[in-house]
C-alpha cells in the first residue's frame, strides 16, 4: 500500500497537470458512472493529501476522495506539455508509471482503456486513469472535514506555524493509549500516512522495541518519532522512494542508494543488524509482517 509521501507526491502530480483545468470525467469501467457525471466539465482547482487520502478539488466545493490502498495505482499520460512529477501507484507497479502519449505522429488523446478503469480524468493535453482503489467517492466540504476529523496530524502537512500543533497532537494521542507503539504508529487515527516500511523503520531508528505501550512512551520520546517520521517522509517526497539508512551503515554508499541498503530492517529477516550484527528478526502485527532488532530494540 503506498505509504503517505507517495501521496503527497500524488496530489503533486495533479496540481501540475490538471491544475486549472477544466476535465472531462467518466467511467469507463461503469463502477462510478454516477460519481463521474457530477464531476465531469468542472475545473480541478487544487489537489490535496492527508495521510494517504487523497482529495480532487472542483469548483462548486466538490471534491474526488481517493483512497488507493493496496491495489490502487493511476496512469498518466498526454502530449509533451504534459510533464509532472510523475504518478504514484501501488507497489506492484513500482511506484510510477507514465504511459507515452506521442509515437511522433502527435498526440491525439488518450487510449482506449485497458482493464477496471475506474475514473478517467481527461484535460485537452493528458489523461489520468485510475484502477482498483479501496475508496472513490465524491464528496462535499463538509464530509471531506468530517474524514479529516477522524485521521492524525500528518507529518507532511504544509504551514510551518502549525508543525508544533501537529507535533502535540501526535503525543498527546500516542501517549493516550494502551497499544503496542508498533500499532499505533499504522493507526491513521492516532499519525496519518505512515504504513509498513516507515513503521518498522523509524522504531529501530529510535531504538524502541515495537511492543512498547504508547503510554509508556515519554514525552520527549514521541516528539522524537514524531521529528524522525516528518524527516524521513519528507525525504520520501523528494526522492520518490524510502530511504532510511544513513550513509556510515551501508556497505555500498553510491547514488543512487541500491534497494539492498536502503532500509535497516525492513525485510531484512535473518540478516544481520547493520548497527549490532544481531539477525533480524520477523513476525505479524496487526495482521502486518514486523521487522525489528531484538537487541538494538530490546524491551
Amino acid at each position: 500500500m503506498p505509504e503517505g509521501h507517495s501521496i503527497h507526491r500524488l496530489a503533486r502530480q495533479f496540481s501540475s497537470v490538471f491544475g486549472g483545468e477544466r476535465l472531462t470525467v467518466s467511467s469507463p469501467q461503469g463502477r462510478f458512472a454516477a460519481g463521474a457525471a457530477r464531476l465531469d466539465g468542472h475545473v480541478l482547482e487544487a489537489a490535496e493529501a492527508h495521510g494517504k487520502q487523497l482529495f480532487l478539488h472542483f469548483d462548486h466545493d466538490l471534491y474526488l476522495r481517493i483512497h488507493l490502498g493496496l491495489y490502487g495505482a493511476f496512469d498518466f499520460g498526454g502530449d509533451e506539455t504534459f510533464i509532472g512529477s510523475s504518478s504514484i501507484g501501488a507497489p506492484r507497479r513500482l511506484g510510477e508509471q507514465e504511459v507515452a502519449g506521442d509515437d511522433g505522429a502527435g498526440y491525439s488523446g488518450p487510449p482506449e482503456p485497458k482493464g477496471a478503469v475506474r475514473v478517467r480524468l481527461v484535460s485537452k493535453h493528458g489523461w489520468a486513469d485510475l484502477r482498483g482503489p479501496t475508496a472513490c467517492e465524491v464528496v462535499t466540504e463538509a464530509e471531506r472535514q468530517k474524514v479529516l476529523a477522524r485521521l492524525g496530524p500528518d507529518p507532511l502537512a504544509d504551514g510551518a506555524d502549525g508543525a508544533a500543533g501537529r507535533a502535540a497532537e501526535f503525543t498527546r494521542r500516542l501517549r493516550s493509549k494502551g497499544s503496542p507503539v508498533g500499532l499505533l504508529l499504522m493507526n491513521q487515527e492516532v499519525l496519518a500516512g505512515v504504513g509498513n516500511v516507515y513503521r518498522a523503520e523509524v522504531l529501530f531508528r529510535r531504538r524502541m522495541s515495537p511492543w512498547r505501550l504508547g503510554r509508556s512512551v515519554g514525552e520527549a520520546e514521541a516528539g522524537e518519532l514524531w521529528d524522525d517520521v516528518v524527516r524521513l517522509m519528507n525525504d520520501g517526497v523528494r526522492q520518490g522512494r524510502i530511504i532510511t539508512t544513513e550513509p556510515q551503515d551501508r556497505d555500498d554508499t553510491g547514488e543512487p542508494v541500491p534497494v539492498s541498503e536502503a532500509h535497516y530492517v525492513y525485510k531484512r529477516t535473518g540478516l544481520p543488524c547493520r548497527r549490532c550484527g544481531t539477525p533480524v528478526a520477523g513476525t505479524e502485527m496487526g495482521a502486518r509482517k514486523l521487522y525489528w532488532c531484538p537487541s538494538c530494540q530490546a524491551d
